[in-house]
């Protein structure tokens, strides 16, 4: 595969408005790894490799262990998550689906507060838009390095 446009280069004006968006969440007081776990369970719904080879790798540098890695794709049926975990993913697939029922929104609000919410909505956003882009330019996965976009 070979990349269409060089995203980094002649989408710089276009992306530069994500990377604030990543510096305001770095800033929330949702935990970075369940913000890059809720980005890693996006990004397989969306079948974007680039973006799941880079949480692969952000998610094992932050002690991620690789049975939930692999159980993601179906961690209702397992039992290695937390319920703030669970109701975090609910929500993030939801929000993903365009689909937030009250009772999946009653799960994130008895987890999250109301900033917290709006917080993770941004999250699944944002990873949508990354997924967009790198799947609409096929930005080939594999060579990312951890923190490699600060």
């Amino acid at each position: 595969m070979e990349p269409r446009i060089n995203l980094f280069e002649k989408g710089k004006k276009a992306i530069t408005p994500l990377f604030g968006i990543t510096q305001y969440l770095k800033n929330s007081s949702i935990d970075k790894q369940l913000m890059e776990l809720v980005d890693f369970r996006i990004s397989q719904i969306n079948k974007c490799a680039y973006c799941l080879d880079m949480h692969s790798k952000e998610l094992r540098a932050m002690g991620e262990t690789e049975q939930r890695l692999y159980g993601l794709s179906a961690w209702r049926e397992t039992p290695y998550y937390t319920e703030r975990e669970r109701a975090a993913l609910e929500y993030a697939e939801a929000v993903n689906n365009l689909h937030v029922s009250d009772e999946v929104y009653a799960q994130a609000k008895s987890q999250f507060s109301e900033e917290e919410i709006i917080d993770l909505t941004l999250v699944v956003n944002a990873i949508n838009m990354w997924n967009r882009f790198n799947i609409a330019f096929q930005q080939v996965p594999g060579d990312y390095k951890v923190g490699m976009f600060g």
